[in-house]
């Protein structure tokens, strides 16, 4: 039995990420229209009426924009921490009480058959939280939208199987790009977003913590490119002597398309 992952879209123009097994279907976010979500999990094998939870990082629109479109067509449950749904629930529009479910920081939960553990990341938003997903011996875990990580959020990751980490955008290309000032230095504030350096950081702590898989997501369309950004936390490793593809395997994410498909355990 494995569980499995797929990013669907990651970047500022929406989010959305399928983590599932043979019996239990998730959403991470539905941060665009529903026809795409639906066409991206299509694309995986997934039917749309499988899902059976969307759990929501945030209530920023690039991660919740059909999150209500998709609970009203196929009767899904959203949950979401207290101050998130206080942000979000006008935004998502009538929803079915029963559809309407309530998670803790720093307290798991199931769903179905997976354990979902929230922690609270820095972010301009009222409550965000990352997630770790754990089936049997495997475990997932999703940090975007974060403006700094510390032990505490490194620790709590350490041990996955993969690692969805954000890599937004290279610190240059901010600064000497298209933003307004007030712009760039909410992204690179301590309730922004990770630079491909912060990620590279993170990624060697990664490593030495036992995960085995990492995926760089979240990247900006006008700040960033893949090949910078895979560059970038690739010379980090190297220069802790970390193997890419023995010690650790880093992959991408796609702003417009889903990446790969990883089956774990």
């Amino acid at each position: 039995m494995y569980i499995k992952l797929c990013s669907l879209f990651s970047g500022s123009s929406g989010n959305a990420t399928y983590i599932g097994n043979d019996k239990t279907h998730i959403l991470v976010d539905s941060g665009l229209s529903g026809i795409k979500v639906k066409t991206a999990l299509k694309h995986i094998g997934v039917k749309p009426d499988s899902i059976g939870a969307i759990v929501i990082t945030h209530e920023h629109t690039d991660h919740i924009q059909s999150a209500g479109v998709l609970s009203r067509e196929f009767d899904i449950p959203i949950y979401a921490n207290e101050k998130t749904w206080e942000q979000m629930e006008k935004r998502l529009g009538a929803l079915s009480p029963k559809n309407m479910r309530l998670f803790y920081n720093d307290m798991d939960f199931y769903i179905d058959n997976i354990n979902v553990s929230p922690f609270s990341i820095p972010h301009d938003a009222a409550d965000p939280v990352g997630f770790c997903f754990y089936y049997r011996s495997s475990k997932i875990s999703i940090a975007t939208d974060l403006g700094y990580t510390n032990k505490k959020i490194i620790d709590k990751m350490k041990d996955s199987n993969v690692v969805l980490l954000e890599a937004n955008h290279d610190i240059d290309m901010l600064a000497n790009g298209p933003y307004p000032y007030h712009l760039k230095r909410r992204i690179r504030g301590t309730r922004g977003h990770l630079s491909n350096e912060d990620a590279g950081g993170v990624a060697v702590e990664l490593a030495k913590g036992n995960v085995t898989h990492l995926l760089l997501a979240h990247l900006s369309e006008k700040n960033n490119a893949p090949n910078l950004a895979h560059e970038t936390v690739s010379d980090y490793l190297r220069s802790n002597d970390i193997a890419i593809g023995e010690d650790i395997v880093l992959d991408m994410t796609y702003r417009d398309r889903a990446g790969n498909v990883y089956h774990i355990g």
